[in-house]
């Protein structure tokens, strides 16, 4: 179990560009560590950065909070709000993430969707149901490298109640014609998607689970 924080940025986008460096050292030694899962950057359609996504392999509470007190995106304004999400990486053959030295795309290469389950009394069932299809579905998917990183975002308790994916679609068209293919949306579970582009800064990134 880790955390998923999805932030958005202040109206000053040059907050950004001044802790920039920090925050890339922050990431760097943080994935190095393994607490780092991904972090990438969250762009509007006209290719300006908006936020980010930010996957954290820590064990509890403590954990996030002390990447949020070290954040310089966090602690310098960057960052305006951000929503905390109790998530679980889906132990698929992902391939490995960019590593350093590895060039930086000028241009949107991924998709970041947050895709949230109703919440009607039915919800729970029609994941279940449908569950089985969709794994055997992101599992080939992982493996070609369509789908770079995947997993649910759960409650508490730990029951699912959405999903983070990451997919290597360059455009909104191409990415919502694989998830509306899904079985999670042919099923009738995931009932709120939005998606942002991305792309890849190489960070030495420990391989996702499932991957090894």
């Amino acid at each position: 179990m880790g955390y998923a924080i999805i932030a958005w940025d202040g109206p000053d986008p040059a907050r950004r560009a001044a802790a920039r460096d920090k925050h890339l050292s922050i990431l760097t030694r943080w994935a190095q560590d393994g607490r780092l899962a991904l972090g990438v950057p969250l762009f509007s359609p006209a290719w300006q950065p908006v936020g980010s996504l930010m996957v954290l392999n820590v064990p509890d509470k403590a954990g996030l909070d002390a990447y949020l007190a070290e954040e310089p995106f966090a602690v310098d304004g960057v960052w305006d709000k951000w929503e905390v999400h109790p998530f679980r990486i889906a132990p698929l053959p992902y391939r490995p993430l960019p590593q350093p030295g590895e060039p930086v795309s000028p241009t949107r290469t991924h998709t970041v969707t947050v895709a949230l389950d109703g919440t009607d009394a039915g919800a729970a069932e029609r994941r279940a149901a449908v569950r089985p299809t969709h794994l055997a579905r992101v599992t080939s998917m992982a493996a070609d490298g369509t789908l770079t990183m995947g997993g649910a975002i759960v409650d508490e308790a730990g029951a699912m109640r959405g999903s983070i994916v990451v997919t290597r679609h360059a455009t909104d068209a191409e990415a919502r014609a694989w998830i509306d293919a899904d079985p999670y949306v042919t099923g009738g579970v995931w009932q709120d998607i939005t998606m942002h582009g991305t792309r890849f800064a190489p960070l030495p990134y420990r391989a996702l689970p499932g991957s090894g």
